[in-house]
């Protein structure tokens, strides 16, 4: 070691310098701040270069966590526009991210661990279509058999699409705090609080923004009012989705979010890329006349004389018919394919007098074959039923008609044999379609199986609806999943007599609006008036709804693609015959001829008949909220009356120049015409002039 000492005094002695030198007194008092200030600025530098090092590592670490517009963190993703507000963003609630798991490679951020164990995560962008970015996301558990949840945002947008539902609102209305629930086809008239027998897992928003849950996902919805969100959960456990045979219950949670420059836009690429289409368009009959059916009239008690006094008071009183639809129940038992001989004891009689007088017939049927039907025993013997868990024993079912096996329509001979039941009927009495009523997977048992292994019970439904594709033209069906290319009528749920919003008269524009959103456009309201079931009837306690709702639904009716009857309007008065007809006319020689032209479209595009007000207003916000108008196409815009006791009606009119039906110019919108007059026997609409 080596002393450096300032001044040349080399000829000090060594105790000098050890013991008291007046050198070692100055170092002592004057050395220490220096060699603390050094040894500061050495940890400075040393904190620096850490901190530059933690900062180059997060910008490494928040470049590799973003693909494009979305952003990824250990709890869920944002999606944010070109002037970077976020437009969209996902939570993961069932567990987090660990982050040092993620790597990037060209358009794929993947992760292959999480809180809890390994898994397979990733996000790819999966394509650019004009102004269109989409984003496949995958959440695939490799370890639990626990259930995967992410939470969808509301980011103060709108959001349309889903499922039919029994208390119908446009936009969708979050109420309450609801556990995810399985997704599948249900029948609401009898469980109001189930998701429909229309619905798809499809959704889209105000914010231009749409996802679309994979078909191999077992999906659960559930919803939180208090945090805005949509709930959305894959999960084995305590649900009826199977993994595919010798898979173990490992949930996975995929789909895909597309962003586009406006909600029409986006939409329509999502409907052309992953909907399919009609292959035809049903018989213009149907489009231009109205169907009458026996049900709210008759119900059960319909016979040959009922329905050939029906036929002859709809010629009597002038109106016309594309077809007559005979309802339950013509047969003696549930599941017989032949009339009832005491309650028509001569059907072919019967069929040849209604076709002399112009009439062409079609008949209610189902999936369903009680326990007390001939057939029964064919169905057992010929494993033709839905069977018990086992497959050893077919499975009973209770419907609202009774107790009995249904078909199960994986079964290629079910298929075939109930297929030649109904070509049977067709060539021996001359029926021209069928109502196919029922269908959801609410009337499968909890626990089944089928020839077909079914993971997703909806898929139950596609098959059902199959089975209607020999007789489309003129066919009805009520439910619908992924059958969009089903070339019929799809008829919503059975309505109350009643104006609200639950099944009432309230519920239709909301109803036709969302499933026209899912694909289906060739949309059938139900019977105007509704069914005037007993005790869910507005009306003068005789049976009849209330003779002002049903000149109302008559109205709205006549802007539908097609309009159905079954309470005759001469069960009124003269008045309300003559505004039938009125507005039967109309609909006959202005509605119809739009609506086909639509329908046409409909082939290529799958773009909705019935569109809301957001389709030609999407930068409005007024438009997104309107639930009780719609547009026939772009240019013919309708506002019905839909309160009890009002001649008058606030009307939103877009931007843009629109001319009532009265003759009045409207150039200055987006406006609100306050308290605008609509007498009874009238509906307020506007055209757009170009």
């Amino acid at each position: 070691m080596y002393q450096i000492v300032p001044g040349g005094q080399g000829d000090q002695n060594t105790s000098e310098r050890i013991t008291g030198s007046p050198l070692k007194k100055k170092l002592g008092r004057d050395g220490r701040p220096l060699v603390v200030a050094g040894v500061l600025g050495c940890v400075l530098v040393l904190a620096a270069i850490v901190s530059w090092c933690y900062y180059t590592a997060s910008l490494r670490q928040a470049q590799l966590l973003k693909t494009e517009l979305l952003n990824l963190n250990k709890d869920g993703f944002a999606i944010r526009n070109q002037a970077g507000s976020i437009i969209f963003s996902m939570a993961f609630k069932s567990g987090t991210l660990d982050l040092d798991s993620c790597s990037k490679q060209g358009s794929v951020l993947s992760c292959s661990r999480s809180d809890s164990g390994n898994l397979n995560f990733f996000v790819q962008t999966v394509g650019f279509k004009d102004t269109v970015m989409c984003y496949r996301v995958r959440w695939e558990e490799l370890e639990h058999e626990r259930s995967v949840e992410h939470a969808m945002a509301y980011n103060d947008s709108h959001w349309y699409g889903g499922a039919e539902s029994a208390t119908q609102h446009w936009p969708i209305s979050i109420q309450g705090e609801e556990e995810p629930l399985p997704f599948i086809t249900s029948d609401i008239y009898n469980n109001r609080n189930a998701f429909g027998g229309i619905l798809e897992r499809y959704w889209l928003s105000s914010n231009a923004t749409a996802i679309k849950i994979n078909d191999s996902v077992p999906f659960h919805l559930g919803w939180s009012e208090k945090d805005r969100t949509l709930r959305f959960q894959a999960r084995y456990e305590d649900s009826p989705y199977r993994p595919p045979k010798g898979q173990r219950a490992l949930p996975e949670l995929s789909y895909r979010v597309c962003v586009g420059s406006d909600v029409t836009s986006i939409h329509k690429y999502m409907v052309r890329r992953y909907f399919p289409k009609p292959i035809q368009v049903p018989a213009s009959d149907v489009f231009q006349h109205p169907v009458w059916s026996t049900w709210a009239l008759y119900k059960t008690a319909v016979t040959q004389e009922k329905l050939l006094q029906y036929a002859s008071n709809i010629t009597r009183h002038g109106f016309t018919c594309s077809h007559l639809e005979l309802d339950d129940r013509y047969t003696a038992d549930y599941g017989e394919f032949d009339f009832d001989p005491q309650k028509f004891p001569n059907a072919s009689g019967m069929f040849e007098r209604l076709a002399a007088s112009g009439f062409q017939v079609s008949l209610w049927t189902h999936p369903f074959v009680n326990y007390d039907s001939i057939n029964f025993a064919v169905g057992v013997e010929r494993g033709y039923f839905v069977r018990e868990p086992s497959g050893e024993l077919p499975a009973l079912v209770k419907w609202w008609n009774g107790i009995g096996g249904i078909l199960d329509f994986t079964n290629p001979d079910a298929r075939d044999w109930y297929a030649a039941q109904l070509h049977t009927l067709k060539s021996r009495y001359g029926v021209t379609s069928f109502k196919f009523d029922a269908g959801e997977t609410s009337y499968l048992p909890r626990q089944f199986s089928t020839l077909g292994p079914l993971t997703d019970p909806s898929v139950f439904t596609r098959r059902y609806t199959e089975m209607a594709l020999p007789f489309h033209q003129r066919a009805e069906l009520r439910v619908g999943y992924q059958s969009q290319n089903i070339s019929c009528f799809f008829r919503i749920i059975d309505r109350d007599s009643v104006w609200g919003y639950e099944l009432g008269l309230k519920s239709i524009i909301p109803t036709v609006l969302t499933i026209g959103i899912l694909g289906y456009q060739f949309v059938l309201p139900d019977m105007i008036g509704g069914n005037a079931y007993p005790n869910r009837t507005t009306g003068d306690g005789h049976g009849l709804p209330d003779r002002e709702l049903y000149i109302r639904w008559l109205e709205l009716s006549a802007f539908m693609p097609a309009m159905q009857f079954s309470i005759p309007p001469w069960a009124y008065d003269d008045e309300v015959v003559e505004i039938a007809r009125k507005f039967t006319e109309f609909h006959k020689n202005l509605v119809a001829p739009r609506v086909l032209e639509l329908a046409g479209e409909v082939l290529n595009t799958g773009d909705p008949i019935i569109r809301p007000l957001w389709w030609i207003a999407n930068d409005d916000e007024a438009a997104y909220k309107i639930d009780s108008q719609f547009l026939i196409g772009d240019d013919l815009m309708v506002a019905p009356v839909l309160e009890p006791g009002k001649q008058e009606r606030d009307i939103y009119l877009p931007a843009g120049r629109w001319k009532s039906r009265k003759g009045e110019y409207f150039d200055k919108g987006p406006m609100y015409l306050t308290d605008y007059p609509v007498d009874l026997d009238e509906i307020a609409y506007f055209t757009w002039v170009h």
